[in-house]
């Protein structure tokens, strides 16, 4: 027995998976910025079809205490259990091209069997690439694009669309694994990590999603529809412009970080982004005003509830 064979299980459809299809990846459990992983998986799953695969075992790599299942409680008995599930799908696009799609919880254990287990299937599919996203706070005002950090081995996406190109150690995620045993494998590999507005992190910011899926479109040709992300970014655009017009320290903390972006930034995709010149707030103050602008936002989502 290898020292992944007890990882997962293969389920009914797999004889359907044509050969060479790319791989798309998303988990969560890591930073999740801007809910843009949960969006764009949501985004995936509501508008198409999806046959789950290869079902990974959560006994052998979830940690329940630390992220437990679901259970419904009817009275007096549990009328349902909804375990989690990390796995791999078959989907097709909007125009009908297959894919496969690595979904679910980041693994809280095994992270080596996990990534030698995606390896191997990997290289069972043949799967011609391999793509994720995740995303990540970042020091950047909501008035600019989204930023976006490109890794793999793919150069020419790197010189397209990576703007902040730090040398530095970074806390490890499993796709980072993922991208790094499968780009020694010979896989084509691209990554990447979107920079959402740190005082937007904790609040759902579709515009990170449509960032994440145009560059998915990019690298695989795969086509997603995006217009309700779209218009869901037009009316959360309009609530933070309305709450910065209120909150003076909330404007004074976008004014800080649109001066420090960088006078000569021609573009999201042609310049990387420039450190701040100019001083940033401390983090009580950027504590200070994410917690005025989410209780902000909170009663307005009460107001909306209450003329509903």
């Amino acid at each position: 027995m290898t020292g992944f064979a007890d990882l997962y299980e293969v389920l009914d459809g797999i004889e359907l998976v044509p050969s060479g299809l790319p791989l798309v990846a998303g988990l969560t459990g890591f930073t999740n910025a801007g809910s843009a992983v949960t969006a764009i998986a949501e985004n995936i799953f509501e508008n198409f079809e999806a046959e789950l695969i290869i079902k990974f075992s959560n006994d052998e790599l979830l940690d329940y205490r630390s992220r437990r299942p679901v259970m419904f409680f009817d009275r007096d008995h549990i009328a349902e259990y909804e375990p989690a599930t990390l796995g791999i799908y078959l989907i097709r696009d909007e125009v009908g091209s297959p894919f496969l799609y690595l979904h679910g919880y980041e693994p809280d254990f095994r992270w080596e069997a996990f990534a030698e287990a995606v390896t191997h299937l990997a290289d069972v599919f043949d799967v011609s690439s391999f793509t994720w996203v995740h995303s990540i706070p970042f020091p950047a005002p909501h008035s600019k694009p989204i930023g976006i950090t490109v890794s793999g081995n793919r150069q020419e996406f790197i010189d397209r669309y990576s703007e902040w190109r730090p040398q530095t150690q970074v806390p490890g995620n499993a796709l980072h694994l993922l991208e790094y045993r499968l780009a020694a494998a010979g896989v084509p590999t691209t990554g990447y990590v979107l920079l959402v507005p740190h005082y937007l992190a904790d609040s759902d910011y579709p515009e990170a999603a449509i960032a994440g899926l145009e560059r998915l479109t990019a690298t695989t040709g795969l086509v997603f529809p995006t217009d309700d992300l779209r218009a869901a970014a037009v009316d959360v655009a309009r609530k933070i412009d309305e709450q910065v017009e209120q909150n003076a320290d909330l404007a004074k903390l976008v004014q800080n970080l649109e001066a420090g972006y960088g006078k000569d930034r021609l573009g999201p995709d042609q310049t990387p982004i420039a450190k701040p010149e100019e001083r940033m707030p401390s983090a009580d103050e950027i504590a200070s005003d994410l917690e005025d602008y989410l209780a902000s936002m909170q009663r307005n989502r009460d107001d909306q509830a209450d003329q509903d």
